[in-house]
């Protein structure tokens, strides 16, 4: 496996369990059965960072699907240099990154790890056209 392919599956990973905090949350909030109910607009908030978390999940999984189609185009043509590998490795941290500061209510880094992450993606898009 390329070192590409593994910081995509591990990004996979990651996208796929940021949803078990906050439903963690929302079990605690509106207890296991309110947790399974069909959303209604009267149900209990949840905790602010749930929320953001929750938001945070949401954008991962859209740039998850910018991400993925890059690491595999790339592997397609046989692709694998030192700054594709770094590229999607940054992505990943930069990925984390976000959800934990989102999470924590920062906006200021929210927004610079985001951008980290779509800097990355901008290198991945140069090496698909062979500029990186």
């Amino acid at each position: 496996m390329s070192k590409e392919l593994m910081w995509l599956t591990l990004t996979v990973i990651l996208t796929g369990l940021l949803w078990v905090p906050y439903i963690l949350d929302r079990a605690m909030v509106r207890g296991l059965m309110g947790a399974m109910a069909n959303p209604s607009r009267n149900d209990k908030p949840q905790s602010p960072w749930a929320q953001r978390l929750y938001f945070a999940h949401t954008n991962a999984v859209e740039n998850l699907v910018i991400f993925a189609p890059l690491v595999l185009i790339l592997d397609s043509l046989g692709h694998s240099t030192i700054s594709t590998a770094l590229a999607c490795a940054v992505y990943f941290w930069a990925r984390l990154a976000h959800a934990i500061i989102y999470a924590l209510g920062i906006p200021v880094l929210r927004t610079l790890a985001f951008t980290v992450g779509f800097l990355a993606q901008v290198a991945l898009v140069l090496a698909v056209f062979g500029k990186l």
